[in-house]
């Protein structure tokens, strides 16, 4: 989707390839490159001040998850802003960013981060490959699974060959080294999300990568090995034009790891350009579904087709065609089983959305459903707890979310102008000043009702799937998914995310603060904020559990190699097993 301000100024439709590689990484980062920039990019004295206090404040009095992050932990971030205020004139800019990056990711919270100024929004710095791991987590190995043909120069630099070193670090120290940076409340979570950003990542949520090439070292099929270089380029992929908009009451609803949702958009940009390209166009028009011929599986066929997007790859023509092709595919497996991937709940209508997932569950062979969220980074909170229903025969229950108790929290929570999204809290936030309660009342933000409204759509058995990518409303879907059992859950790593919290911007917050003696000042550069304003406490079976770091395990499974170059054979074996005990 080419924005406005992107398109030629001829009118002419854009290259899908001229927003691809946009520059070099090293480019971009040049004061030269940036000289046309209309916001200032230096931040004097004052601004460094004002920055640091606002975040005080917001932290402070409104970050749902402090009290449980200094436990954890063992570290207080507010008190480290406060010591970074009384050296904050002194850095350098760089330095000053990094500080507060620092400080924001030790939270290990990637709801709540640092967005530094303006010049680098919406960009995700890439190299034109992908590197995924296969194996247990005391022996991992790590293939390149997917690689730009367009930007590739060496021609033994292909899917299937096993990375072995990093800027001369072996690979898997190198992933380590980097985990030690990355949000993620376990290891496992850390380690998930610092491979994905050896090759992608968000510059809104981060300063760019240090080197502005990388060297890997790689080992091929017939044990040769070699040595390559890649320079990072950076993309702008956009928003979806079904995506969430933010000047929307919806858009308070949402519960998503902003950073991994861009880099998903630059996946689907990088590797599946056409797909980016067309994603607002119709979908054509579905022909009545084909019974799977039985000579070979449709799991054969579709090969390494399966993940054409959050891992992208070639697609097929056994994908159903979705006007929300950029959340939702589907196709059948066999003459039984069908496959549902949910890319995101990154949509603006929750209606629109159940319809399109309820017309593609039609579509699929009745007799058992695998639902796959992996590398799911949440979206909006009403389409995914509203789409539990469609799966299973029991009532369902959603999850609840909570507000810490504050003076802050209470004088939003009075505000008139909040009374439509906070005065549902405001009587607990109220009584806590006499009680000592920490947290408000936990209360649904998707009604019960809107969560059985439409029922049971699909017959069969279902099987959901998830891993350490699987975040916020991924995580609330999954959760919803064990506490009112409406199937087996397989988790491939320890569990989910562990993003357990509806996610507001700075310029959110401000709007609720607007009116009050503790109004905000508009922040300098276009420096911001993102921050887990109501922790997300588990209903049903899991009642009273929070979600933030602690994720929705399931049952283990460990990727294989075949998985990874074959279209996730074994993963989808794994699971019909499952379907066919259930």
């Amino acid at each position: 989707m080419a924005r406005a301000s992107d398109a030629p100024a001829d009118g002419a439709p854009l290259d899908p390839a001229q927003v691809r590689v946009e520059r070099l990484l090293a480019e971009a980062v040049t004061a030269e490159s940036l000289a046309d920039v209309p916001v200032a990019l230096h931040l004097d004295g004052g601004e460094r001040l004002q920055v640091v206090d606002t975040f005080v404040t917001v932290l402070g009095g409104l970050y749902s998850h402090l009290p449980a992050k200094r436990a954890a932990y063992a570290t207080d971030p507010v008190q480290a802003l406060v010591l970074l205020r009384r050296r904050a004139v002194d850095l350098t800019d760089a330095e000053f960013h990094l500080a507060l990056t620092g400080i924001l990711n030790g939270l290990r919270d990637a709801h709540t981060r640092y967005v530094g100024p303006a010049a680098g929004r919406g960009q995700v710095a890439t190299l034109p490959f992908l590197v995924e791991a296969h194996g247990s987590e005391q022996d991992p190995h790590f293939l390149v699974t997917k690689v730009d043909p367009r930007a590739a120069k060496d021609r033994s630099f292909v899917a299937g060959v096993e990375v072995v070193a990093w800027n001369g670090v072996p690979i898997a120290r190198a992933v380590e080294v980097h985990a030690d940076r990355e949000t993620g409340g376990r290891p496992d979570a850390r380690r998930a999300r610092a491979l994905e950003s050896l090759t992608f990542r968000a510059l809104d949520y981060g300063p760019p990568p240090d080197e502005h090439w990388v060297v890997v070292e790689y080992r091929t099929a017939k044990g040769a090995t070699h040595e390559t270089r890649f320079d990072w380029t950076v993309v702008r992929p956009g928003k979806a034009g079904t995506a969430v908009a933010k000047a929307t009451r919806t858009a308070l609803k949402v519960a998503v790891d902003p950073a991994a949702d861009a880099v998903r958009r630059a996946k689907k940009l990088t590797f599946v350009p056409e797909l980016w390209a067309t994603e607002d166009e119709p979908a054509p028009a579905t022909p009545p579904p084909a019974p799977a011929r039985a000579t070979r599986s449709a799991t054969a066929r579709a090969g390494a087709a399966d993940d054409g997007r959050a891992a992208p790859s070639g697609r097929t023509d056994d994908w159903i065609p979705t006007p929300l092709q950029d959340v939702l595919a589907a196709r059948a497996l066999d003459a039984d089983h069908g496959l549902l991937r949910l890319w995101s709940f990154d949509v603006g209508d929750d209606n629109a959305y159940l319809d399109e997932v309820v017309r593609l569950l039609g579509l699929l062979p009745p007799g058992g459903v695998i639902v796959d969220l992996r590398g799911n980074p949440g979206g909006l909170v009403w389409a995914a707890e509203r789409a539990l229903q469609l799966f299973g025969g029991t009532r369902i229950v959603p999850t609840r979310f909570s507000l810490v108790a504050t003076p802050l929290t209470r004088l939003m929570a009075s505000s008139p102008f909040n009374r439509l999204e906070l005065e549902a809290w405001n009587s607990s936030l109220q009584d806590a000043v006499s009680t000592g309660e920490q947290y408000a009342q936990p209360l649904p933000l998707t009604d019960e009702s809107w969560c059985n409204d439409r029922g049971r759509v699909y017959p069969g058995p279902a099987v959901a799937v998830v891993d350490p990518n699987t975040y916020s409303s991924g995580d609330l879907f999954a959760a919803g998914w064990v506490d009112n059992d409406v199937g087996p859950l397989v988790a491939v790593g320890q569990a989910t995310g562990g993003g357990g919290a509806n996610v507001w911007t700075l310029s959110q917050v401000r709007d609720a603060l607007a009116g009050t003696e503790r109004a905000l000042a508009p922040m300098p550069a276009g420096t911001s904020l993102t921050v887990a304003v109501r922790r997300t406490i588990r209903s049903g079976r899991g009642d009273g559990i929070p979600v933030e770091d602690l994720g929705i395990a399931g049952v283990p499974y460990d990727m294989t190699r075949d998985d990874l170059l074959r279209g996730n054979v074994d993963l989808q074996a794994f699971c019909l097993g499952l379907l066919r005990g259930r």
